[in-house]
């Protein structure tokens, strides 16, 4: 079984620029997608249906912003919408597929990169977020954690991390916080795979970044213990340029 997690940076720009054929090319069982901008209705829900998909839709109330959604083969046996803490859920951030014999979390966490008032809401957010997921792990033991986290765990998560050590997503406190998650019995799948530098999932659109490999890591899949064994293999999938970021794939047995 394949999944995927994506930030597209909106699904319909991400359409126009050729993401319906990777997908159909990927063939991934379960895909995240973070940043949809777009709510059910403003995409042909064929395109998705051709593909074998079911699709989860949870919106931003806000037209064109954040939201996510879940394309799936297999069907849930249940799906949750939000958090259940209204200021995060009206953003559409969270969005939960339980499956007999996992579950998978969809999030698109917040940025605080555009002032100080989305920095402290990204704090308050990350506590919050921490307890919900401390409850939520209790219930559902074999559960990963798909999306864009907006944080880089380590330096070698970043190109520049002298530079960057005051960045919203390089911050002392959000590192510490990405360390305390992971080790409350999460595993982050790509670097249990995988220890060394350069590898990225977002990049800056100014100055050429991608092109000179100058980005971020700062989208993954998260698993609990249980799921630790199954792992086959986590990989980025650098060659999908229909975003900022780009893909990553896990694959379980």
């Amino acid at each position: 079984m394949k999944i995927v997690t994506y930030n597209v940076n909106g699904i319909r720009s991400a359409l126009n620029k050729g993401l319906a054929d990777w997908l159909k090319a990927t063939d991934a069982d379960i895909i995240c997608l973070q940043e949809i901008k777009a709510t059910e209705t403003d995409v042909d829900p064929l395109i998705f249906e051709n593909l074998g998909y079911t699709v989860f839709w949870h919106p931003a109330q806000k037209k064109g912003y954040s939201g996510v959604a879940t394309l799936t083969r297999q069907t849930p046996v249940s799906a949750c919408y939000g958090c259940g803490i209204e200021k995060y859920d009206t953003e559409g951030r969270v969005l939960r597929l339980d499956f007999k014999t996992f579950s998978v979390l969809n999030v698109y966490m917040p940025s605080g990169s555009s002032g100080e008032e989305r920095q402290q809401f990204k704090f308050q957010w990350l506590e919050d977020f921490y307890e919900y997921m401390s409850n939520l792990r209790k219930e559902l033991p074999s559960l990963m954690v798909c999306g864009d986290y907006n944080i880089c765990h380590r330096a070698i998560d970043i190109h520049n991390p002298k530079s960057n050590a005051k960045s919203s997503g390089f911050l002392p406190e959000e590192r510490a916080w990405m360390e305390k998650f992971l080790s409350t019995g999460f595993v982050d799948s790509f670097r249990h795979f995988d220890q060394e530098p350069h590898n990225y999932t977002w990049w800056s659109y100014r100055a050429g970044a991608r092109k000179k490999n100058l980005g971020w890591r700062i989208d993954y899949i998260s698993v609990t213990e249980p799921l630790i064994t199954k792992m086959k293999r986590a990989i980025i999938l650098k060659e999908a340029v229909h975003s900022d970021h780009c893909p990553v794939l896990l694959e379980i047995f």
